[in-house]
């Protein structure tokens, strides 16, 4: 059906919805059985079997296949039937590792769903867009992404953006009372209609649902199109190429060892295995797999500190933000505005607390009603919804007996002019009987600009500079006392006026003054980020005088001089302002074009730069910034669209908590990186040694496969997920430039396999000096060979899990850390310890992996030589503590 060419009232009864009441709850859910859930559909999901192939598309897993094929061709059953158990273990848990980082990634997405506003069972109510179906009342505002194709049924002053549809990128105006008759009108031109994905820009309206998901016009488009963005991050772009040149490193000595065992003689087939089992434990193929579970995971835990990260990117740069810029208002203020003052023409009137009040001037009674009249907002029985200023205005209302309900009854609202942030005003006009009254509230300087008179004593008398001075005198008495001062003015007219000349020639009527007390948990949480080398900035439309009053409240600014007006901004040149911007802690009276350039100003001294927002005009701030912030609950859908990060909570605080677990998650996914090269290096410093001295191996290739497969995954993950640095927000943010093993990691990662691989070999050597043999003997018996590599593959596992300790802080001890603070390592630790002990206790393991049971004594001398690497690093750490 053409839903544009007949009216709204068919459309509403041909889907079946009441006008004021909506669908019903009931309904609802039984048209979303029927046509499904309001979305795109992508590509299909990879099944696990996919997810398990995917694992083996490798070049050294093939070679491996390939050598058990040659060992079942030789009759070496058992090694072959351990190399594909390996493989196909290994296989598991990487599958394992992309279930669990797809499955946090899913979450993420589901809470960063779009919102719609729906009419249902006479309710406006917010639900997931996904939720919605054919007939749903549907309720747009500026800032909203359209959730659904939708048949306008009523409209003022809409603009939609419809770019994504059909390119044009002026706004259209939309009409709902328009009808098309022929069928063939370009979607560009149906100006009752409203499409998915497009945006609000202007004005608001109210549609019905007539497309859901793939039936949308977007959706015709979308056929196939898979929207889950699956780009590698910066950091694991950086480690799968460190990953891909030491695995070029590894195959070159991988391929030394077996010519030098060519040269040597040795048994071939046999150094061929190891060469091949030595490649694929030491290249470190599993980085970008645990830094993207680590990532996953940590992002999923910042979601339950009301911080929901959109890009996996954001939290890399979280680690290196030095400056924040923040809204005033519901941000670092609690959002919950209350009227203090009135004032007319030198008159202040204090608000009571509780309980109500009486006006007994024209002109107060007057601007209370203009207050009321132009919002938005609602207020019955002690709940509002809106904007958390108007509703303050409405309160004010209640308490001089001057409901909204009741003034809306005798003073119909017939056109209107949406506040929008260039005009800093909102007017509409009212029917007063036969005349017609403008009802204007904004920023009072912006009233001044458009007004030429002043209610005086209740007459009107011209704005002459002399008044102009006493209500600015009175606007910055209130500013002085951190209040939000906004004005009000009106004009009558016997006739209906054009929107465009409604905001001429009005009449000042006063101000009021309301305030917006600070959280108190964020003057704390400002402290902590200077601590932690984070200048906090305060970016508002307020005025400068009450700005400045709550900035150094909460001590993000020490005096006046440190803030600037937007005014005052726009007399500066870029370079100007580039050159003072570090003196600055509060910008006022900005607009979103202001924001932009107080960004790139920050970023020109090489700051990392975060900014919070919630408008449309936002948008290209929160894009310009390193870290776009949006406002989960005051945030509009454009700002949440361009933004790196959204806060549940609107919290400034939670900025604060955002920057310290991404430093501590980057902090980890080092630890994880810096394991397992020390464990690689460990196994390669063994192996290597030993064919350049022309001593027996000291591992067999499925005991090197064995011990990559319990130290390279599970103690991997748990070191990312550990709990972090407690002081990690006393040290400076971390330069992004800085290379991943800046602060000794490299060092570390060089001390701890070179341990690990000498004191592997020390317990060998030890295994055949304890039978009377050294390294060099000529012909040793197998027996004797079989105890000191059971030695060696103790030794080499159990020194990897204990190392995995020493690794969870680069200065700290792992007593002051807490031995058992991250239960996942002591657990991947303990699994570990189990799983070497069952191989070499239970007699076919442990015939399968050439290895023999140790006594009390031998378990006691191998978990000495694996502590040793463990203790040293500890050792090193005090050291340097004491320097």
């Amino acid at each position: 059906m053409n839903w544009f060419s007949v009216d709204a009232e068919e459309v509403l009864r041909e889907l079946q919805t009441d006008r004021k009441q909506g669908l019903s709850h009931q309904e609802a859910a039984s048209r979303l059985e029927k046509y499904g859930e309001n979305k795109l559909k992508g590509k299909p999901k990879k099944s696990l079997v996919a997810l398990f192939f995917a694992q083996l598309k490798d070049m050294l897993i093939y070679v491996l296949l390939g050598a058990a094929v040659i060992t079942v061709l030789i009759g070496e059953y058992t090694d072959s039937i351990i190399i594909l158990l390996v493989v196909i273990l290994n296989a598991i848990i990487g599958v394992f590792q992309e279930f669990k980082a797809g499955k946090a990634i899913e979450a993420l997405q589901k809470m960063t769903t779009p919102r719609a506003l729906v009419r249902r069972d006479g309710d406006v109510i917010e639900i997931d867009s996904k939720d919605l179906v054919p007939g749903d009342l549907v309720v747009l505002d500026a800032g909203r992404y359209i959730p659904a194709d939708l048949r306008l049924i009523e409209s003022v002053n809409l603009q939609i953006e419809e770019s994504a549809l059909t390119g044009e990128s002026v706004p259209s105006e939309k009409d709902a009372g328009h009808r098309f008759e022929d069928p063939k009108t370009p979607l560009g031109d149906l100006s009752n209609m409203a499409f998915m994905s497009t945006l609000v820009t202007y004005g608001r309206a109210e549609g019905v649902v007539v497309g859901t998901g793939m039936n949308t016009e977007i959706g015709k488009i979308a056929k196939g199109l898979d929207e889950t963005e699956t780009d590698l991050t910066p950091l694991q772009r950086r480690l799968a190429e460190l990953g891909k040149t030491l695995g070029y490193v590894a195959i070159g000595i991988c391929v030394l060892i077996f010519v030098i065992a060519l040269i040597q003689r040795r048994d071939l087939f046999e150094m061929f295995l190891t060469a091949i089992s030595l490649a694929v434990a030491a290249i470190p193929e599993g980085l970008p797999a645990i830094v993207a579970i680590v990532l996953a995971l940590g992002v999923t835990r910042m979601s339950r500190i009301n911080a929901i990260v959109k890009r996996l990117p954001a939290v890399e740069t979280l680690g290196s933000v030095n400056i924040i810029c923040s809204d005033k208002t519901g941000t670092l203020t609690q959002n919950k505005m209350t009227v203090l003052h009135v004032y007319t023409h030198r008159k202040f009137l204090d608000v009571p607390d509780e309980g109500t009040a009486t006006a007994q001037e024209t002109a107060e009674q007057k601007l209370i009603q203009t207050m009321v009249l132009c919002t938005d907002a609602t207020y019955a029985d002690g709940e509002g919804t809106g904007d958390p200023t108007e509703i303050a205005l409405l309160v004010l209302g209640e308490k001089y007996h001057m409901p909204k309900s009741e003034q809306e009854a005798g003073h119909e609202r017939v056109a209107e002019k949406p506040f929008d942030s260039d005009r800093k005003l909102m007017t509409t006009l009212n029917k007063e009987g036969s005349r017609y009254r403008v009802h204007t509230k904004g920023a009072f300087d912006s009233i001044l600009k458009v007004a030429t008179h002043a209610l005086v004593n209740g007459e009107k008398v011209p704005l002459t500079d002399e008044l102009k001075a006493d209500y600015l005198r009175a606007a910055e008495e209130m500013s002085d006392q951190a209040l939000r001062v906004l004005g009000a003015a009106y004009k009558d007219s016997d006739e209906l006026i054009d929107p465009d000349e409604m905001e001429k020639g009005l009449t000042v009527l006063g101000l009021v003054g309301m305030i917006d007390p600070p959280r108190l948990e964020v003057k704390d949480s400002i402290r902590q980020a200077k601590e932690a080398g984070i200048t906090p900035v305060m970016i508002t439309g307020d005025h400068q005088h009450t700005a400045a009053a709550i900035a150094m409240q909460l001590g993000m600014a020490d005096s006046l001089a440190q803030t600037i007006s937007g005014s005052d901004l726009d007399a500066l040149s870029d370079e100007e302002l580039n050159h003072g911007i570090t003196q600055y802690r509060v910008f006022s009276r900005v607009s979103p074009e202001h924001k932009v350039k107080i960004v790139k100003a920050f970023q020109s001294h090489g700051n990392i730069v975060s900014m919070t927002g919630d408008g449309v005009n936002d948008a290209p701030s929160l894009k310009s910034a390193d870290i776009g912030v949006a406002m989960g609950i005051t945030g509009t859908d454009v700002s949440k669209g361009a933004s790196d990060m959204i806060l549940t909570d609107d919290n400034f605080s939670t900025i604060v908590s955002a920057i310290r677990e991404g430093r501590n998650i980057y902090n980890n996914i080092k630890k994880s990186v810096v394991f397992l090269l020390s464990c690689n290096l460990g196994e390669i410093v063994a192996i290597l040694t030993s064919v350049l001295f022309f001593w027996p191996v000291p591992l067999l290739p499925t005991q090197i496969l064995w011990i990559n497969l319990i130290t390279d995954t599970f103690p991997a993950i748990a070191l990312g997920v550990d709990l972090g640095d407690k002081d990690v927000m006393k040290k400076k943010p971390r330069d992004p430039k800085e290379s991943f093993f800046a602060g000794g990691a490299a060092w570390r990662a060089l001390t701890g396999g070179l341990l690990i691989g000498l004191l592997t070999l020390a317990a060998f050597y030890f295994g055949l000096n304890e039978h009377g043999y050294q390294m060099w003997s000529g012909s040793i018996p197998e027996d004797v060979l079989t105890y000191a590599e059971t030695m060696a593959f103790v030794v080499l596992a159990v020194s990897q899990l204990f190392y995995s300790l020493s690794m969870r802080s680069a200065t700290h001890s792992i007593l002051r850390v807490g031995l058992f603070s991250n239960k996942y390592l002591i657990g991947a630790i303990l699994l570990g310890l189990v799983l070497q002990f069952t191989v070499i206790s239970v007699p076919f393991l442990a015939s399968a992996f050439h290895v023999q049971m140790l006594t009390l004594r031998d378990w006691f001398i191998v978990l000495v030589f694996a502590l040793i690497p463990l203790l040293v690093n500890e050792w090193i750490k005090s050291r340097s503590g004491q320097k």
